[in-house]
């Protein structure tokens, strides 16, 4: 099923067949710098299956037009009135705008379920949060660590 996509971008449910893809993102340090260490192959598979294949899920395969795997899309209920979006994607997917369109299809679609949009990432995570303030999101604090951003749906 196909989540939302634009002309260059596809965020589509997950399948089993994306584990290996996954599993190398996870496991990639550079990638991981931010969130958690790196995954070995069982915590990928789980991830796979509890974020992934969960009904409904947490996150959403993320793919350019050519089909090629670029990571993954957060997409999932934050609190009664938001809907949490972020991005993992590849490295070879850095600095090429894919960020930039997750962030605009994702937060049109939490708009027009009637959501705010949120992203949350550590105060050091210096990209995603120049990411979600050049999107109109404003840092509303932080909790757990981690800074809050969000865009009302009334905006």
């Amino acid at each position: 099923m196909i989540l939302t996509e634009n002309a260059r971008l596809r965020l589509r449910t997950m399948c089993r067949d994306d584990l290996e893809e996954l599993y190398a993102l996870l496991s990639d340090a550079e990638v991981m710098r931010w969130l958690e260490p790196p995954y070995t192959r069982a915590q990928a598979e789980t991830f796979l299956e509890r974020a992934g294949l969960s009904e409904p899920p947490l996150v959403y395969a993320a793919e350019n037009a050519a089909g090629e795997f670029l990571g993954y899309a957060i997409y999932h209920d934050y609190d009664e009135c938001s809907r949490e979006l972020g991005w993992v994607l590849r490295p070879a997917f850095w600095h090429k705008g894919y960020a930039d369109e997750m962030t605009d299809l994702l937060t049109a679609l939490a708009w027009q379920e009637g959501k705010d949009a949120v992203i949350e990432c550590v105060p050091e995570q210096t990209v995603s949060a120049h990411i979600a303030r050049r999107h109109g999101f404003s840092c509303k604090g932080s909790a757990n660590g981690l800074d809050i951003y969000r865009r009302h749906a009334t905006e």
